[in-house]
């Protein structure tokens, strides 16, 4: 029979009431107090920095110099902060409040502490043993740490029974049951109040995790929303997150006499201004210079899409040429970044003349551009190729939700009689079925379509949205690591290809992107023969019969490879399927010369992706040389790259020099 007198065990244990968020605060406060020294008469003592300790860590800011130093700061923070207060107010009430709750707040990280916080309102409680592990877990955690992190610590997790020593003192990390990567710096380990800060964390993260999977009642499409959710809450809820409770923020701050808190406050108010996270330092790259540096020239231009084609490096081209349709989701140089990582140039040196497709950002003239737009330009683009240098077909490639575009094209030519038109499709991480369409599923809700619409009055999505919704997806490394280093450690930002087109956005139209995530995203509909049609005509994908070239990226969270690999289910002709070592981007663009990562071929008739990879073969480094292979066999003809082969040449018009206007419109 329970007792209402609370026992000693109850007194130490924070978890109380089958409330796990209760208990996380309730801990992460009771740290806090440990590792700033409250220890009043009222607060149990705890293992942290102590009055004594807290004031030597001050100690080098009592000194007239260095005050006067710390009061610099502090102006400077002010003063910042007021002028980019009175620019909001300058801008007028209205127009503020659109800026500050529309795009500008994007990436506000208390708006997803809210967001998400509401969300795991609903979380059922899990089972009660779940709770009491929990409870007895938590309990065992702070009776170590009460007791000066002896032995118990590691009692439950194998992790030994060295004490942990006094504060001052590196705890080694394997000493700790514990590890992430966000409190590897020292200063998590050299105190103990920042220890049990950091193990407390982790631990009621740990819970949280595992009472999603242990929810009943849910089906696992419900039971998935639930785990982004609490996986996303427990990440913005990380102690390092905040200035207050993580020792290295409070250690920089000291070392810098405030000034790494300047640093930081410039970087929030250029973020805020601009609406957007900065990953990368803006002025490290130019396009057309270090940036989609390829040569070549824009040949064809329409209001949708400009056409660009680069410039032969051998004497010899295949008579085949390629056309690349990036998404229009982001900037085509993903496949053009610097020249070691460019795949156009890579395939332009082996031998292909290569045309890609640069679409243009929406603006408010698009409001009325649908899918059907992109399928006719697609078409537009493979048939002005094959005009221009007068051949009956071409290769294409087909990037993301390009190529799940490129699928319907083909579906269209097939039913119009017309597929000879195209000699292969590539497929870089694209989807037809999205039954497993990877985390973006959890942005489909009708609520959350309808704030989608909400956001596009002019007809288009402004590009930071979609950022915001791709960083969201990966928060700890998009979100969270740049809160820290950049706003909390005043960090410079790093010159970094790849994170500088990450937040080089584009805008949306609205209408396809509001009908692409209910037809295609909600209700599976590509793959229903007949269910679309686009340009008139209906899409039947069972009706391609083009031979197929599928890379899926094992690590892909856009588009899982479970997913992509459904494409070999709906496509009739012969298919060759590999399976890429990373993810989304790391896995497509992964040039030889970098020997990383690895890729995996096999049977594409395998029944399922399972079985693909238990009977594949391994093969180190890039899969783009076997890609190579592959489109030789499709056609292995050669000509001399003469004529219209060299863009730009004697009696060739062209529009201007590669990259082109469109990849440089804002």
């Amino acid at each position: 029979m329970a007792s209402k007198d609370k026992s000693a065990n109850d007194r130490g244990n924070p978890v109380q009431g089958g409330d796990p968020f209760a208990a996380f605060f309730d801990m992460q406060t009771r740290a806090m107090q440990a590792l700033l020294g409250s220890n009043s008469a009222s607060e149990t003592p705890g293992p942290g920095l102590g009055t004594e300790s807290f004031e030597r860590m001050f100690q080098q800011g009592t000194k007239p110099n260095d005050l006067a130093e710390w009061t610099n700061s502090s102006a400077q923070m002010q003063r910042m902060w007021f002028e980019f207060a009175t620019k909001q107010l300058q801008k007028g009430t209205e127009k503020a409040t659109r800026d500050i709750e529309g795009p500008g707040s994007a990436f506000d990280p208390a708006q997803m502490l809210t967001l998400y916080s509401n969300f795991m309102q609903n979380l059922p409680l899990p089972s009660m043993e779940a709770q009491t592990r929990l409870a007895q877990d938590t309990f065992d955690l702070w009776q170590s740490a009460f007791a000066g992190f002896g032995p118990a610590i590691g009692a439950s997790t194998g992790a030994g029974d060295a004490a942990l020593g006094e504060s001052g003192e590196v705890v080694a990390a394997d000493r700790l049951p514990r590890k992430d990567r966000r409190f590897a710096d020292n200063a998590w380990r050299q105190n103990p109040a920042a220890i049990l800060l950091h193990q407390s964390y982790l631990l009621l993260s740990e819970y949280l995790a595992k009472a999603t999977q242990s929810v009943e009642g849910l089906d696992a499409e419900k039971k998935d929303q639930l785990r982004f959710a609490t996986e996303a809450l427990a990440e913005a809820m990380s102690p390092s997150n905040f200035l207050l409770t993580n020792p290295q923020v409070l250690q920089r701050t000291m070392d810098t006499k405030g000034q790494s808190l300047v640093a930081g406050m410039r970087n929030l108010i250029a973020d805020l201004e601009r609406g957007q996270l900065t990953h990368t330092d803006p002025d490290a790259f130019k396009l057309g210079e270090n940036l989609a540096a390829t040569p070549g020239k824009v040949v064809h231009e329409t209001p949708l899409y400009q056409l660009v084609q680069y410039s032969p490096t051998t004497k010899e081209v295949f008579e085949v040429p390629l056309v690349i349709f990036p998404p229009w989701i982001n900037r085509f140089y993903i496949l053009d970044l610097t020249a070691k990582k460019s795949f156009i140039k890579w395939a332009v040196d082996q031998g292909l003349t290569v045309f890609v497709v640069s679409w243009k950002s929406a603006d408010g003239t698009m409001s009325d551009i649908v899918w059907d737009d992109y399928i006719r330009a697609q078409i537009e683009a493979i048939d002005h190729v094959r005009e221009r240098l007068d051949v009956p077909a071409v290769h294409t490639i087909g990037y993301c939700v390009a190529g799940t575009t490129l699928a319907a094209t083909l579906a269209i030519l097939a039913r119009r009689e017309e597929a000879d038109r195209v000699k292969s499709a590539t497929f870089f991480t694209a989807q037809v079925d999205f039954e497993h369409g990877g985390d973006l599923k959890h942005f489909i809700e009708d609520s959350q379509l309808d704030l989608i619409g909400q956001l596009a009055p002019e007809g288009y999505l402004d590009g930071r949205y979609l950022a915001a919704t791709f960083n969201a997806l990966r928060g700890k490394d998009l979100i969270w690591n740049y809160v820290v280093n950049n706003y909390l450690l005043g960090e410079d930002y790093p010159a970094f290809d790849l994170l500088h087109w990450n937040g080089d956005v584009t805008n949306l139209p609205a209408k396809w992107h509001s009908a692409y995530l209910k037809d295609l995203y909600r209700d599976n509909k590509l793959v229903q023969p007949d269910a679309l049609e686009a340009d008139g005509t209906p899409i039947d994908l069972t009706r391609v019969e083009t031979p197929t070239f599928i890379q899926a990226g094992r690590d892909d969270h856009i588009a899982p490879a479970k997913s992509v690999w459904r494409m070999t289910d709906h496509f009739a002709g012969p298919t060759e399927f590999v399976l890429a070592g990373s993810g989304h981007i790391a896995g497509v663009v992964n040039p030889p010369e970098a020997k990383k990562y690895q890729y995996w071929t096999g049977d594409a008739k395998a029944g399922s992706l399972d079985t693909f990879v238990e009977k594949a073969t391994e093969h180190p480094g890039s899969w783009w040389p076997h890609w190579l292979d592959w489109v030789e066999k499709q056609a292995p003809d050669k000509v001399a790259a003469t004529g219209k082969r060299k863009p730009g040449g004697r009696g060739d018009k062209t529009i201007e020099d590669a990259p082109g206007r469109y990849v440089k419109t804002r």
